[in-house]
């Protein structure tokens, strides 16, 4: 329901156009309670959703009465981008120079205030790349335009089974494994926990947080046996973080084959409908597959990406561009969806 507050006003820079945003995009904006949850913005060409919108009741049948938001009743900041016809499943220099400019757009509008939050359309990095735009991401480029030198990659899923909320920030990103130890470090460890505090206290209302931590190791090293990691620093770190923070409950590491079943029973509901999971507020995972596997295997179709740290809410999709389906009108909305959700709760979070 709407209330006295102004609406969020967020910024959907539409990703590349060759794949399944702008489908995920009008779909999303078709879901009548979000018309009470903010006042949502679509940067790129309205001639292009008007391209995708005829298309998708042309040739895949779909019911745009019911399952498309029209562009014409959308408002639109456009760019001046030449991208037609559309390039479905074909990224390029053309489709990454685009996607880049509209997410650059969005930022600048941010920046400016016009925009309390942006919600990003999946992009291509091998167009982005094409186009001579060389980011790991779309994250680390809303870091250096936003001169945030500190920032994280938060997940956050609700269950559609019990309600119950997961979240997971990422202690290393886009980087390879076997780099991941190298980059570990409690100087590290302590910008993401500071961060993610933050986060939860002020922006999910959670006062005293509770925070599990995964062990990097199998086993979380067994005791030094499958590695030190945990034994020369994790714990010792753990130890130092719970003295500094008071207000903040950190566990002890927790072996990684083991960290997800409280989660997974959370997620699902429990076997025994007597015991109660053992959850936390929010898990810290040390590397993007440790984290993203649990994540994608239960929130795949509604999680959403989060960039804590950042001067303005950001949100994503946690899905690609699934280039292989683009056109075909069978993209789920479910995730765009409850981007824009939290983008909005976020803004009036900060807001106050």
């Amino acid at each position: 329901m709407a209330d006295s507050h102004p609406l969020p006003q967020l910024a959907i820079p539409m990703g590349d156009s060759a794949g399944i945003g702008p489908e995920v995009i009008l779909k999303a904006l078709s879901f009548p309670l979000l018309k009470d949850v903010a006042h949502v913005c679509v940067i790129g060409e309205r001639s292009l959703f008007e391209a995708v919108y005829e298309h998708l009741q042309k040739q895949t049948g779909l019911d745009v009465d019911q399952t498309l938001a029209n562009p014409k009743n959308l408002d639109f900041l456009e760019v001046g981008l030449k991208l037609s016809p559309i390039p479905w499943g074909k990224p390029s220099a053309a489709t990454g120079a685009a996607s880049f400019q509209c997410l650059s757009t969005a930022i600048t509008g941010a920046l400016e205030g016009r925009f309390g939050g942006i919600v990003t359309g999946p992009i291509a990095k091998s167009a982005w790349k094409a186009a001579g735009h060389h980011y790991p991401g779309q994250t680390e480029y809303l870091a250096e335009r936003s001169q945030t030198s500190e920032y994280g990659m938060f997940f956050v899923g609700s269950s559609p089974y019990t309600g119950w909320q997961l979240r997971t920030l990422l202690a290393t990103t886009h980087i390879p494994l076997s780099e991941v130890p190298r980059q570990l470090s409690p100087e590290l460890l302590t910008m993401k926990v500071r961060l993610l505090k933050k986060t939860l206290q002020h922006e999910f209302g959670i006062e005293h947080p509770r925070v599990a931590i995964s062990g990097l190791n199998p086993h979380s090293g067994e005791q030094g046996q499958l590695g030190r990691e945990e034994i020369d620093w994790l714990i010792p770190w753990i130890r130092e973080m719970r003295s500094q923070h008071p207000d903040l409950t950190l566990s002890d590491p927790i072996p990684p084959d083991t960290l997800w079943v409280g989660p997974g029973q959370a997620w699902y509901g429990p076997r025994d409908k007597t015991a109660q999971p053992t959850t936390y507020d929010a898990y810290l995972a040390l590397y993007h597959d440790q984290g993203l596997i649990p994540v994608k295997l239960m929130a795949f179709d509604r999680a959403v990406n989060t960039t804590i740290g950042l001067p303005f809410v950001r949100t994503s999709p946690d899905h690609g561009t699934a280039f292989d389906i683009a056109g075909k009108g069978i993209a789920d909305p479910t995730s765009m969806i409850a981007a824009i959700q939290l983008a909005a709760n976020l803004v009036r979070q900060r807001s106050g």
